[in-house]
């Protein structure tokens, strides 16, 4: 068995996406000692289809405590046959395939004869197919063990009790979670609290703490992330991954807005890309507070351009998308990225979620163009090798508006790619 910082390591450097972002999760992290645990980084998949929910939850945090566990509000008691493990390969699989991509393009001879336009229709994809103490309010409604978890579903009416039962119990429970603890019970709420067990792990040969996925059935389809703010030492990201049958979803309590996409970037920005998608997304931030943000949003039968390969028929069942094995011809599913940056202060409410009827497909790409670098002695040669430095301009110009960083350093990192500026 690897040691837990050890494992963290490795978890935490699998799931980042880009650079330094960080990501939340939808609870909160206990810890058996005074040991800090941070929330640092995590992804949910959420696959839905009428009343049914199946949520996978991958995350990571930072501390070395001997035992953790973290605490989820759901809607009904979860029972033993509706939690299983998952693989953490699959969750990055998705993330993979629906991430923001760089694409570049490659300048033709402008002399060449010209060449037949390529087919543009997208290339059809096959889907492979213990107990509380006397005169407290708390009730344990379910308690079980699944692989390296153990688990108990809990209910209480006063919120203090709640908190007094995890602590006795010997868990720190962060400043302020009373307070949010007791808004979730005012609605009826129940809590799941998994609690990872390392001695089980010796099971778990993937190296990796492996997502827990949870299934239930409620007209209420939501995401709680106000936990995600109690032992956050800053605005949290958090990356949700939807599978659904019919078109994107979006938050309906919260702006949806899309990343910019399609725009011209200079050559640098290829050894900088998870810098630069930092850096614009937390421009978009700042530009439109309190919204969420669409990366993706494409039905899996075909992509364009695919930014990993596709997810076998397994992959997708495992994740909840049951219905991927019906008859051909049905899309197997529809994908959607959300990006969330949320703080307490501009996002009071947890997430309130809509499958809508939108199967437009959208990607957050950024496009690179690398000129040509012959001869190109001819008119229409001579005519082009004229017209990049304008390119150049209109590319740092784009770059600067994404981003915010500096003209001066922009033009300079461009010269050393060959791109001079007029």
């Amino acid at each position: 068995m690897q040691p837990l910082s050890r494992i963290m390591a490795v978890t935490l450097a699998a799931w980042l996406a880009f650079g330094q972002a960080a990501a939340a999760f939808c609870g909160f992290y206990v810890a058996t000692t005074d040991t800090p645990l941070i929330n640092k980084a995590s992804r949910v998949v959420l696959a839905h289809d009428g009343d049914t929910t199946l949520v996978t939850m991958a995350s990571d945090v930072l501390g070395d405590p001997k035992e953790f566990g973290l605490v989820v509000p759901v809607p009904t008691v979860i029972k033993r046959e509706q939690v299983k493990v998952l693989n953490p390969r699959t969750v990055q699989h998705l993330a993979d395939y629906t991430k923001p991509r760089l694409v570049q393009y490659y300048d033709d001879d402008p002399c060449a004869p010209p060449r037949p336009m390529p087919s543009m229709m997208p290339v059809p994809m096959t889907v492979t197919r213990g107990n509380a103490a006397p005169g407290s309010t708390v009730r344990i409604e379910a308690q079980y063990s699944v692989e390296e978890y153990d688990i108990i579903v809990l209910t209480a009416t006063k919120a203090a009790d709640l908190v007094a039962y995890l602590n006795t119990h010997g868990y720190r429970i962060p400043p302020g979670a009373e307070t949010v603890v007791g808004s979730y019970l005012r609605q009826g709420m129940h809590f799941f609290l998994a609690k990872v067990n390392l001695t089980k792990m010796k099971d778990n040969t993937t190296g990796f703490l492996r997502p827990i996925q949870v299934t239930y059935q409620s007209a209420k389809f939501m995401l709680p992330i106000r936990l995600g703010t109690v032992n956050a030492n800053g605005p949290q990201d958090m990356i949700v991954l939807a599978l659904t049958r019919r078109g994107r979803l979006e938050t309906t309590n919260y702006p949806t807005v899309r990343v910019p996409t399609g725009e011209p970037i200079p050559l640098f920005v290829e050894a900088r890309f998870g810098e630069f998608y930092d850096a614009m997304f937390a421009r978009q931030v700042t530009g439109n507070p309190g919204a969420t943000f669409l990366e993706y949003a494409w039905d899996l039968g075909a992509c364009d351009p695919c930014s990993a390969p596709p997810l076998e028929t397994a992959e997708l069942e495992a994740l909840g998308a049951t219905w991927v094995a019906g008859p051909r011809g049905q899309p197997a599913t529809f994908v959607t990225r959300l990006h969330v940056r949320y703080d307490r202060d501009r996002f009071p409410e947890d997430l309130t979620l809509h499958e809508t009827g939108d199967n437009q497909s959208f990607q957050a790409r950024y496009v690179m163009r690398h000129p040509f670098t012959g001869m190109a002695s001819c008119p229409a040669g001579i005519e082009y090798k004229a017209s990049l430095p304008i390119r150049y301009a209109k590319e740092a110009a784009a770059l600067q508006a994404l981003t915010g960083w500096e003209a001066d350093m922009i033009r300079a990192q461009m010269r050393e790619t060959g791109q001079t500026v007029r």
